[in-house]
């Protein structure tokens, strides 16, 4: 019986060594003569276990990890081909306490599937949403997606059925659907992980979009900084096309539709939807004034359908299980599950696939482990470069749209970064303020002037320049920036700084000139 390895090529696995590991892994099997192969899978996003390697026995998938090639050979030694004792056995992944707990939905395939294995997506419940939403028609696609509750995974959390609905009932010569891969906040690896390791989930999600809402043609929008991703995914619509899931008739029915990836060039500004379109078109990625929005005037002046990659992965589930079955998980307004993206100083970083509801210090401290440092949480920051800072104290906090709202957060693309006590909160304010400066489009002055005064301003209060007076400035400054501005990049910045500011005023004691600019007068430093 040909024995079966799953090893990831999935970038992160990649960054430690998957590949060397796969290399000598093949050397071994050829020199001993052994009937096997290596599946190369996306991740299963355990990333402190990656390189993770599994093989297939007569109990199940048994895990190794993390691994080197050095193991290689000694794994082999040790009963690799039957799930044997070793330093590095793991056991069955899903019985590993961080997978244990998880509901994946979504992600319910990833790390287990070749990523461009038709057989294996259909083998594992692909397709049969799809095939259910060629029966239902497009009225009932839209009513079971607004039923199920799903909203947008990219940072609003607009609910996803009314969007669609919205463009449906918009009548024009063509329409669009726009997935937005342009996944830019820090700390976040969701979209990457799809499109590596279930690049088909996506295809189908947006192709029951089209059918949901009349649009013949997609567009993928991935950044330009996961190769990989795009090298999957361009394979995977190749693949979909040849197998009559993508062209003038899809599955065989009256529907058609077909994708084209367009690749971003670097700027943080066009995960906004608006700046997104403008790129596609082939012009400058800056954001458009709403109204119009883009449900009504989007790509090429047509009605689009603009989600984030996560909600269209999701909707080949909910066609599948029900809208009933998917809105069963969660909270409140919150219904289904969110990928958790649990990232920087902690001991247990990857992604963590849950029903809504889970509380912070949960997420943090009892999955993520805690700091890898070993000391004590000072911070952890939500929803990307611009969401907002919450200290301990805030961790009873359920992870929830309305609950973050409540105080001053935001889920965002469900990215979570944690500091601990090392580290300079007002040193992350001016991060903030310095970010924004950078990505900015420059199309309204809030954002573009505001960004680089914050800047200015952060550095004269640690300078301890005209504190108070200076404090005041810092803060009605967030709030012509939150307010004024034309999109979320500006509208966004003063979240991680106010929150820094409330949670952490120790940290804004004057600290001589360390931050100061150059251009500031000596005398005025010296006061």
């Amino acid at each position: 019986m040909t024995i079966r390895f799953f090893l990831p090529r999935d970038s992160a696995a990649l960054a430690v060594g998957a590949d060397k590991v796969a290399k000598r892994l093949s050397v071994e099997i050829a020199s001993r003569g052994l009937d096997a192969t290596i599946t190369r899978t996306g991740s299963r996003g355990l990333f402190w276990l990656e390189p993770m390697l599994e093989v297939e026995t007569t109990a199940g998938r048994i895990a190794y990890g993390p691994l080197t090639a050095a193991d290689i050979p000694a794994l082999l030694d040790s009963g690799l081909l039957t799930g044997g004792h070793h330093a590095k056995r793991l056991g069955k992944p899903e019985e590993l306490p961080f997978l244990a707990r998880q509901t994946r939905l979504t992600f319910a395939r990833c790390g287990i599937v070749d990523p461009l294995s038709l057989e294996d997506y259909r083998a594992t419940g692909g397709l049969k949403g799809l095939e259910k939403a060629v029966t239902l028609g497009a009225p009932a696609i839209v009513e079971e997606v607004t039923k199920s509750g799903l909203r947008g995974r990219g940072g609003a959390g607009f609910p996803t059925g009314i969007k669609w609905k919205t463009v449906a009932d918009t009548a024009a010569v063509r329409k669009f659907i726009v997935c937005n891969a342009d996944e830019g906040d820090s700390g976040t690896f969701a979209d990457r992980m799809i499109l590596e390791g279930d690049p088909f989930c996506l295809i189908e999600g947006m192709i029951i979009a089209g059918i949901a809402v009349g649009a013949t043609k997609g567009y993928v929008y991935i950044r330009s900084e996961y190769p990989d991703a795009i090298d999957v995914f361009t394979a995977a619509v190749e693949i979909a096309g040849q197998a009559g899931l993508l062209g003038p008739s899809v599955m065989g029915s009256s529907y058609a539709f077909e994708i084209e990836v367009r690749t971003g060039a670097g700027a943080y500004v066009c995960g906004e939807e608006t700046a997104l379109l403008e790129s596609i078109e082939g012009k400058r990625g800056q954001v458009r004034a709403k109204p119009p929005l883009p449900a009504h005037k989007g790509l090429f002046g047509m009605p689009t359908v603009i989600n984030n990659l996560i909600s269209l992965a999701t909707v080949p589930v909910i066609l599948d299980k029900g809208s009933a079955f998917y809105a069963d998980f969660g909270l409140g307004r919150s219904r289904g599950t969110m990928p958790i993206q649990i990232a920087g100083n902690v001991k247990h970083g990857g992604l963590f696939e849950a029903a809504f509801g889970l509380t912070l210090g949960e997420i943090i401290e009892d999955i993520g482990g805690g700091t890898l440092t070993g000391r004590p949480v000072k911070a952890v920051q939500a929803g990307g470069p611009l969401g907002a800072y919450f200290p301990p104290h805030l961790f009873d906090t359920p992870y929830d749209y309305e609950a973050f709202a409540a105080r001053d957060g935001l889920i965002g693309h469900g990215g979570l970064v944690v500091f601990d006590d090392s580290v300079d909160m007002a040193g992350m304010a001016r991060f903030a303020m310095e970010f924004c400066a950078i990505e900015s489009c420059g199309k309204c002055t809030p954002c573009r002037i505001g960004s680089t005064r914050g800047v200015e301003v952060v550095d004269r209060i640690t300078a301890g320049i005209d504190h108070a007076a200076n404090l005041t400035v810092l803060k009605d400054l967030c709030t012509t920036m939150k307010f004024g501005s034309l999109c979320a990049l500006g509208g966004f910045t003063p979240y991680p700084v106010m929150s820094a500011l409330t949670h952490y005023p120790d940290d804004f004691a004057p600290r001589g000139t360390r931050l100061l600019d150059a251009s500031a007068p000596r005398a005025a430093a010296a006061e």
